[in-house]
């Protein structure tokens, strides 16, 4: 074996031990590195750096805690003889020199940075890369341990800083998801409080319901124990009969035998037989008569107390129908009763969320900034609150007072220009158009020019715009369609402006797809993913935006882009599908009235309210609701033609969709 001692001995750290060879002088101190017999002296690297070394040839040990201050070391020299392995050798070991050269020099360092600025840690970090890097090319030895480290460190620290960077975009998104939350939870507001009215008027409708169900069964139990009485009465009346008959049997008996009696004496009497055989005769009837007596006892204890056939079958008959009657009313109670605590567990359900979305928005409105009162602008502004209310409809603060701005500016002139107009008597396009005609080219010619813009609208039926005024102008279509598909498009706008944070004019696919789900949440993914993909039919971008103004344009003939033309088909496929549930619900019925078409509607539309309802049903019977009396029935055909041409969409989700939410929340068992 070939033992190999390494010693480092820097003429300045190492103290003469008894029978070691003299050091250099502090001048020409130089490393030595000593491997068995074999001696390289190294030449000093820094005149500034200034190594601490233990007694022994072992690096310094110096403690970093030690500021300064001698310290006595003592360690177990690995060259020394065996007979001195158990003395000890005391050292008086001092700061070294290096360190405190590196320390005056970060102090320097971190005193002359200016600590105002953004990176103030990367500023100070740099002083210490610097120290480090010092110890890096000092220590030869360890430098390829020490360059990893520091190469590791530097990629950690690339790493996180670009980590921070990608993580920058997420606080625009984090505006946008806060005013989402916001406008979710006034709309469920709204939805709650629809839902808390419709509850309360079903619960009072079953509290009426159980009162009656109440009377009616206190009814009955008052009719059944008359019943009992009447019966008790009848039983008691036949026991009296059956004494009666008893008694009466008796009687019947013993004058029989008297008449027997005096029967017999009369023959004796008469012919004059002989006693003998007529007291055989005598006795043979009594046994006879004794026998008979038995039979008739034993007849009347086993039956006395029986009633007749026919009166029991009668009671039994209305006792089994009472019975019935009874069973089914206190089903329908029971019935009542598990609705009715369903509905005070939903009932007390919505209250906790109303309660909890309470305590959200105001905890949202604490949080937020307040927003100025725009409604104070209508005073000032021509055209009153109803002018402004317009003009504000569906913008932001900036774009508010820029509008402001430019009413401010031009407020005279349209003073000068305009006049309010006079609200008169609503009037259908058709009877518009003519009356138009006629104010501005006369009687005469009015017509003239109605056949001819009528004809010359056929031609261009290729158009969207052209081909949707002839149907109304012809009454196949009605006008509140073409309203209907403007505010359809209208509230998408809004909804796609209020995502817009920036007022850029687009959109990432994923808030697009966010605001195309909030404004058609009864639309399905595969709806939806249409939608997204018609908006990026032309999209150049790379960085997967939508401009989403683009989509709402029209070119020069009124033709819609593919977006708005992709959405009113999707509108009219609903309503088809709509009408085609409707006309399911009411069956095979040649003929449907109002009241059935209403229980239709509900049926397959729970959502919907009163106010679209009245108007779904005027609007199938061409009458107003004072008239619904008189209208009769309609064949179902014309009925749902006539909702066909209006603008007839679906209010809320369906039924099954509505039982397939509460069994994701585990709340199916709640829903009736």
């Amino acid at each position: 074996m070939v033992t190999v001692s390494t010693t480092l001995r820097p003429a300045m750290a190492l103290a003469p031990s008894p029978g070691a060879p003299s050091l250099p002088s502090l001048e020409t101190s130089n490393y030595q590195i000593q491997i068995g017999s074999l001696k390289h002296v190294l030449p000093k690297k820094r005149k500034t750096l200034a190594y601490q070394f233990s007694v022994g040839g072992h690096l310094s040990t110096w403690p970093a805690y030690a500021s300064g201050q001698a310290i006595l070391q003592s360690r177990k020299p690995c060259c020394l003889p065996e007979g001195r392995s158990k003395k000890q050798a005391s050292l008086t070991i001092a700061k070294p020199r290096y360190l405190e050269e590196l320390e005056c020099y970060l102090r320097k360092e971190l005193q002359s940075l200016d600590l105002t600025k953004e990176n103030t840690q990367e500023l100070k970090l740099q002083p210490y890369r610097e120290i480090f890097e010092f110890f890096i090319e000092d220590f030869k030895t360890y430098k390829p341990l020490l360059s990893a480290i520091k190469n590791e460190y530097e990629v950690t620290l690339a790493h996180l800083r670009e980590k921070i960077r990608s993580l920058e975009p997420l606080k625009a998104m984090l505006v946008s998801v806060s005013d989402e939350c916001t406008r979710q939870i006034v709309a469920l507001q709204e939805e709650e409080k629809a839902e808390i009215t419709m509850l309360k008027k079903e619960k009072l409708y079953l509290l009426k319901l159980i009162d009656k169900m109440k009377e009616e069964k206190g009814s009955l139990q008052t009719q059944v124990n008359k019943l009992r009485k009447n019966v008790a009465k009848e039983y008691m009346r036949y026991i009296n009969e059956c004494d009666a008959r008893k008694l009466l049997l008796a009687d019947l008996n013993e004058m029989r035998n008297q008449q027997l009696e005096m029967s017999l004496r009369q023959v004796q009497d008469v012919k004059g037989e002989d006693l003998v055989k007529v007291t055989l005769a005598l006795k043979i009837a009594r046994q006879d008569l004794t026998k008979a007596q038995v039979e008739l006892n034993t007849m009347k204890a086993d039956y006395g107390d029986v009633v007749p056939r026919r009166d029991f079958e009668s009671q039994e008959k209305k006792y089994s129908d009472l019975f019935e009657k009874m069973e089914v009313l206190q089903k329908d109670f029971d019935d009542l009763q598990k609705e009715y605590d369903t509905l005070l567990e939903i009932h007390q359900e919505t209250v906790e969320e109303r309660d909890w979305f309470y305590n959200e928005l105001q905890q949202v409105q604490r949080s937020s900034t307040p927003r100025p009162d725009w409604a104070k602008c209508a005073e000032v502004i021509s055209g009153g609150p109803e002018r402004w209310s317009y003009l504000e409809e569906g913008k932001t603060s900036d774009q508010l007072v820029d509008v402001l701005l430019e009413e401010i500016g031009t407020g005279v002139l349209k003073e000068k220009d305009s006049f309010p107009g006079l609200k008169g008597k609503q009037s259908s396009l058709p009877e518009f158009f003519l009356s138009y005609l006629q104010k501005k080219y006369g009687d005469s010619s009015a017509f003239e020019w109605a056949y001819t813009i009528y004809e010359n609208i056929k031609l261009y039926r290729s158009n969207e715009a052209m081909s949707l005024f002839y149907d109304i102008l012809s009454g196949k279509v009605d006008e509140g369609l073409y309203h209907g598909q403007n505010q359809l498009i209208a509230n998408l706008l809004k909804e796609l402006m209020a995502s817009d944070s920036s007022n850029s004019g687009t959109l990432m696919t994923e808030q697009f797809s966010l605001a195309l789900r909030a404004a058609f949440p009864l639309k399905s993914s595969d709806q939806i993913q249409e939608l997204i993909d018609v908006s990026r039919y032309r999209a150049e971008s790379p960085e997967d935006l939508i401009d989403y103004r683009s989509l709402f344009m029209e070119d020069e003939e009124g033709n819609a882009e593919p977006f708005v033309a992709k959405i009113r088909s999707q509108y009219a496929s609903e309503k088809q599908e709509y009408l085609r549930e409707l006309r399911n619900e009411l069956g095979h019925a040649p003929e449907v009235e109002v009241d059935d078409l209403k229980t239709a509607f509900c049926a397959i539309d729970p959502a919907i309210d009163d106010l679209t309802l009245d108007a779904y049903v005027c609007l199938a019977f061409q009458a107003s609701k004072e008239q619904w009396d008189q209208t009769g029935s309609l064949p179902v055909d014309t009925v749902v033609e006539r909702l066909l041409a209006g603008d007839t969409k679906r209010i809320g989700a369906r039924p099954e969709e509505i039982y397939t939410s509460l069994s994701e929340r585990g709340e199916a068992g709640a829903y009736p």
